[in-house]
C-alpha cells in the first residue's frame, strides 16, 4: 500500500489513553491527523494545548472541533456548574459515570472522524478506548467498538476501520505500556478539572494516579499533579 491508503486520525483528548493509542500504532497506521473536540467541558483548554503539544511532538496536523451545542445538551458535572465528583463520591462508580457523562460522546467524535475518514482517504481512525473505563462507560466497549465499524460499512464510501488498541488493557496496564514506549506523559492532560495541574481527585486523576503508584513512578506523580 502506498501511505496515502494508510494515513490515520487520531482521536486526541491530551489525556493518557490517547496519547499511548497513538504511540502504539503511529508509525504502523502512518496516523496523519489529530482531532481533538471542544464541547464546552471544564478542561477543554487545558485538553487543546496538551493535544497540541502532544501532535506537536509527533509531527500530526491537528484539527480542534468546536461542538458548542453538545455543551448545551450536557446538564452533567463536565459541562455546567455541578461539582465533578471526587472522594467518598467516587465509590459509587455507577453514579460517578452518570455524573461526567456526555451524550453519544464517543459515538459522535467517531462518526465526525468517520466523515474526514471518508472525505480525505483515512483507512483507519484511532481512539483510546480501554478495558478499565469500559467498566462504567459503555462506549468504551469492545461491543460499542465493533458496531461502529459495522456502522462504517453502509454509512461511508471508504469504510475506515475504528482501532482501538488499549480495549483489552486496564489503567496499570497501560501506564506499563506507556512507560515502556517513552510516551511524553509529562505533556498529558488527563484531568476533568481546569487546574494548573491534575487536581488528584476527580476520577480520572485517581485512575492515573493509583497506575502511576502501582508502576513505582514518582516523575510523573510529581510532574502531573498538584502537591
Amino acid at each position: 500500500m502506498s501511505e496515502n491508503e494508510t494515513k490515520s486520525i487520531i482521536l486526541l483528548s491530551g489525556g493518557l489513553d490517547s496519547v499511548l493509542s497513538l504511540a502504539l500504532v503511529r508509525e504502523k497506521l502512518n496516523v496523519t491527523l489529530a482531532l481533538t473536540f471542544d464541547y464546552g467541558q471544564k478542561s477543554a483548554a487545558k485538553e487543546i494545548e496538551a493535544s497540541a503539544k502532544i501532535a506537536k511532538h509527533y509531527g500530526l496536523q491537528h484539527k480542534v472541533i468546536k461542538l458548542d451545542w453538545l455543551k448545551k445538551i450536557t446538564r452533567t458535572a463536565l459541562c455546567s456548574d455541578k461539582d465533578v465528583p471526587t472522594g467518598d463520591a467516587l465509590k459509587n462508580e455507577v453514579e460517578s459515570a452518570k455524573s461526567v457523562w456526555v451524550p453519544n460522546r464517543n459515538g459522535l467524535f467517531l462518526n465526525i472522524a468517520g466523515a474526514f475518514a471518508d472525505s480525505e482517504g483515512y483507512t483507519n481512525i484511532i481512539i483510546g478506548a480501554n478495558k478499565e473505563e469500559a467498566q462504567t462507560f459503555p462506549d468504551n466497549t469492545k461491543e460499542f467498538i465493533e458496531r461502529v465499524n459495522l456502522e462504517f460499512e453502509f454509512s461511508t464510501r471508504v469504510q475506515p476501520k475504528v482501532v482501538a488498541p488499549l480495549i483489552d488493557s486496564d489503567k496499570v496496564e497501560i501506564v506499563r505500556l506507556a512507560l515502556l514506549h517513552n510516551a511524553p506523559l509529562k505533556l498529558l492532560n488527563s484531568c476533568y478539572a481546569n487546574t494548573q495541574k491534575h487536581c488528584g481527585k476527580c476520577e480520572s486523576c485517581v485512575r492515573l494516579k493509583r497506575a502511576l503508584i502501582a508502576n513505582n513512578d514518582t516523575v510523573y506523580i510529581k510532574e502531573l499533579f498538584e502537591d
